[in-house]
């Protein structure tokens, strides 16, 4: 991202939902408004230290002039949400990015189903707010450990959004655990399902619609972590610069944007797990390795791109659009 695509933000006010989860409101520092955005849509937030990371906009997309984040504090931080726990404090200005939704809201849908487990509430809150406000059919399943770790709890409960709303509870009584396979077994046209949160809950919920014959053009999804990749086993190769014909090697215990910033070659990053699509790179020639959860399945069978912050290559040299 270049330096004048950065909006300058001040966060104004820092509260904690939870324990673990502190909400951010941020505002325009200066005469410049804060872009408008849309349910289910982020912003990459450059932090202390440098770090840059990115955090899903959680209020209606009609209060413009203010958005509204939750972050988790990760007990295995990578540095992001220690950052915004323990560095960031009301009044401090902050550079954001200008929002991107790759988690919108289907065109046309009947009706929406919202399931969040956790921090997957975030896109899903500022999802279930649009929907109310324009009337529109949905209902949102909330998981979380115990009503202690619930977040949002009185926007939830506004007279708006309370009757689409049902908790579940990890630590509560039976009868009021989501039952996913019930939930699910009907899948019906015009019916959108959308679900974030911690990968085992995405993967139990995609599996269960997908096994119970849901379309796939009808789940709609956002991880907000990947897998590490092992590198144990990993071989090294070769990419090589359209622009220059430079070609640098990439180590088995490298990534490629690791191997390319060594040569001073820098590639926009920001989750470095393959989430977000940030470094995404066209490929020229070769076939990558890919490792994502950002591209589509039929998106990485074409090969003409990539993630280098994690994908590798199945042939010794990849040509990039660099």
């Amino acid at each position: 991202m270049s330096a004048a695509t950065w909006l300058r933000a001040r966060v104004a006010r820092k509260t904690m939902e939870t324990d673990a989860i502190c909400r951010l409101e941020l505002v325009a520092d200066g005469t410049q408004p804060l872009p408008p955005f849309t349910a289910g849509a982020h912003i990459d937030l450059r932090l202390p230290g440098g770090l840059v990371r990115q955090y899903s906009l959680s209020n209606a997309p009609s209060e413009a002039g203010r958005y509204v984040l939750g972050v988790l504090r990760e007990p295995a931080s990578r540095g992001g949400s220690a950052a915004v726990h323990q560095a960031l404090a009301e009044g401090d200005v902050i550079e954001i990015s200008a929002p991107r939704n790759h988690f919108a809201l289907a065109d046309g849908a009947e009706q929406h189903l919202l399931l969040a487990g956790g921090i997957g509430i975030t896109p899903l809150l500022s999802m279930a707010q649009h929907l109310a406000a324009g009337g529109q059919r949905f209902a949102l399943h909330y998981c979380t450990r115990s009503r202690s770790h619930t977040a949002f709890v009185q926007t939830l409960s506004a007279p708006a959004l309370a009757p689409q709303v049902h908790h579940h509870f990890d630590d509560g009584d039976a009868a009021q655990k989501l039952d996913l396979g019930a939930l699910l077994a009907q899948p019906k046209p015009g019916v959108h399902l959308y679900v974030c949160g911690p990968k085992g809950f995405m993967d139990w919920v995609l599996a269960t619609a997908r096994q119970a014959g849901w379309p796939e053009p009808q789940l709609h999804y956002e991880f907000f972590a990947g897998e590490a990749v092992d590198l144990s086993n990993a071989g090294s190769f070769q990419v090589k610069l359209a622009s220059s014909g430079r070609v640098i090697e990439v180590k088995q215990d490298q990534t490629v944007v690791q191997a390319l910033a060594a040569c001073g070659i820098d590639v926009p990053v920001s989750c470095e797990q393959g989430v977000c699509g940030t470094c995404l790179t066209r490929v020229l020639e070769g076939t990558p390795e890919h490792k994502d959860m950002y591209l589509t399945e039929e998106e990485q069978a074409l090969n003409d791109q990539f993630t280098p912050c994690c994908s590798r290559a199945l042939t010794p040299l990849l040509v990039l659009d660099l």
